[in-house]
């Protein structure tokens, strides 16, 4: 009998840890206005990036494809009361794991020239490539460092609702 793994540990020790669930929701959908939603897929074709996907007739963002650049389209087409406002950030940030090449030893800085906040900065050290440094203030949770990572070493993790930015 096979062994049970739990991914998401592994995935956490990995740098690739995504949070409690794998599903992102566009931003002004929360957990409870998603529950309006018909699975009409109106905001999936409205989507400039094409990062909305339906999973299990409920939006769900991929940035393993792109960013959200909060452009509002998808609220603007659904029919349903699912957005509850628009927003210029998730209740998550991102956060570089223990794969990043820049932390072993190989020059990367692909997340850093992606950022459209430069939230991702690197600090210089000796004998070696820069370290990221990522700033949560900055940070609006929009995936864009995501797709770009050759070590997939960027994953998110929710803000704390106090921390959250407000």
């Amino acid at each position: 009998m096979g062994e049970s793994t739990d991914r998401s540990r592994r995935n956490f020790l990995r740098g690739r840890y995504v949070g409690r669930s794998q599903r992102v929701l566009p931003p002004g959908v929360t957990a409870a206005s998603i529950e309006a939603c018909t699975g009409c897929g109106r905001c999936v074709d409205a989507c400039p990036t094409h990062i909305i996907r339906l999973v299990e007739d409920r939006p769900a963002l991929d940035f393993s494809v792109a960013e959200c650049s909060f452009c509002g389209q998808c609220e603007e087409l659904c029919p349903e009361p699912v957005f509850t406002g628009r927003l210029k950030h998730f209740a998550h940030v991102a956060m570089i794991g223990e794969s990043c090449l820049a932390k072993n030893r190989t020059d990367c800085q692909a997340c850093r020239d992606v950022c459209p906040k430069e939230a991702i900065r690197f600090r210089p050290r000796a004998g070696g490539p820069f370290l990221p440094e990522l700033s949560e203030e900055a940070c609006t949770g929009c995936g864009a460092c995501l797709s770009v990572c050759p070590a997939a070493a960027i994953g998110i993790r929710e803000v704390a609702t106090e921390d959250a930015h407000v």
